[in-house]
């Protein structure tokens, strides 16, 4: 009999929830077992909520315990991003396998570190980009590729969430660092990965520019956890970096915008992206996971135009990863966080890749999301001018 896995999650808040349960949901006949061992977060109640309600056998405080356990084989490293660099390089360095939460972290030189340290590394360490995983935007990737669409001549993309539009919405690391750190770094890392899956390496960036609505917020009098408003002092402090952000884009056969926004009032989170190609176009919306709308250009005027698909398990990710794999079954961004998990233990437990769900993304890949954010930051900061995203 195999031995189970350990499983830690190091930081609680809102992802890192996610990250728990996934752990839970991911198992099945093409993975190894695993152990939930523990879930890791400073503050002593929120880990040991999250411990207990997702089923693991204990919490810490201290992610150093984490690095130190000999019962724990895999980690998710869900903290600031700024945080990123020296929790992945112990927990490499003890040999745990690691799955990093998007974005890689805050600076190039971290993200180049965190490459080096990945590739030396006899385990395995990668990056959580999960909205790769929804099958609405993975189906539409695929008929990209396969040339049912075709090349993609444009595309129209947006992140939209509402989480900071009140004024009363505590400060948390979240709305410190310089402009590009904010809205962009926290969806656009997201939205990017997303354009790029579909449409092929975003080649330069153009028209970079920012904006910062609430431009103070109040401290808090409890831990924020996640997006959560918690009560809230007399005391404020400057909100330094972006609550939206937006550009236009160039990859190999065509170009698009990307807009990002955290102050989008009736959009909790919104992520949508339309693609317009040599043979159709496809649509997709986070608020209706469970479809995509297709174009057709057949030139007969009876059926061309938009047709709502649903998705089923002729569709990635449906029939070998949901309990329920049937047309119309309702699929979820927590999908996406199973899915990411489960092709994670397919690859620690040495399964090959062409039984597997695909891998998930790579630090250089998270390297080059970063490369992408910089560009923008270079283009808002030079009145929009066009800058080519290193290779």
């Amino acid at each position: 009999m195999v031995n189970p896995l350990g499983v830690a999650v190091i930081g609680a808040g809102m992802a890192g929830r996610a990250h728990a349960a996934a752990w839970r949901a991911a198992p099945s006949e093409t993975t190894p077992p695993v152990r939930l061992v523990s879930v890791c977060d400073m503050v002593p109640e929120v880990a040991e909520a999250a411990a207990a309600h997702f089923g693991y056998e204990r919490y810490d405080t201290d992610w150093r315990t984490i690095v130190d356990a000999d019962d724990i084989d895999i980690v998710s490293v869900v903290v600031a991003n700024s945080l990123h660099r020296e929790l992945v390089e112990a927990l490499l360095a003890a040999g745990k396998n690691v799955l990093c939460e998007k974005p890689l972290t805050d600076t190039i030189p971290d993200a180049e570190a965190m490459v080096a340290a990945a590739e030396a590394a006899p385990t395995i360490a990668r990056l959580g980009f999960t909205f790769r995983r929804a099958p609405g935007i993975a189906a539409i990737a695929d008929l990209v590729a396969d040339g049912t669409l075709g090349p993609v001549h444009h595309i129209d993309a947006h992140y939209w969430t509402d989480y900071a539009c009140s004024p009363l919405a505590p400060m948390s690391w979240r709305y410190t660092g310089d402009m590009g750190t904010g809205a962009l770094a926290d969806l656009g890392s997201h939205l990017t990965d997303t354009v790029e899956f579909i449409a092929g390496p975003i080649l330069a960036v153009s028209g970079g520019r920012f904006h910062t609505a609430i431009t103070e917020r109040p401290l808090p009098l409890g831990h924020v956890i996640g997006h959560d408003h918690v009560e809230v002092s007399d005391e404020y402090e400057p909100v330094t970096n972006d609550d939206y952000a937006g550009f236009g884009v160039e990859f190999p056969t065509g170009s698009g915008t990307i807009q990002v926004s955290r102050i989008s009032a009736g959009h909790p989170n919104t992520l949508a992206v339309e693609v317009f190609c040599e043979n159709g176009s496809a649509r997709f919306d986070m608020r209706s996971p469970g479809s995509i709308d297709l174009g057709t250009t057949s030139g007969d005027p009876l059926r061309d135009g938009l047709t709502t698909v649903q998705l089923g398990p002729a569709h990635p990710y449906i029939a070998d990863g949901l309990p329920m794999a049937a047309p119309g079954i309702g699929i979820g961004q927590n999908d996406g966080f199973v899915f990411q998990a489960r092709s994670f233990l397919q690859e620690v437990g040495g399964r090959p890749a062409a039984d597997s769900l695909p891998r998930c993304a790579t630090f250089a890949e998270g390297l080059h999301a970063l490369a992408v954010r910089d560009a923008v930051i270079a283009s808002a900061a030079h009145a929009g001018a066009r800058e080519e995203v290193p290779t």
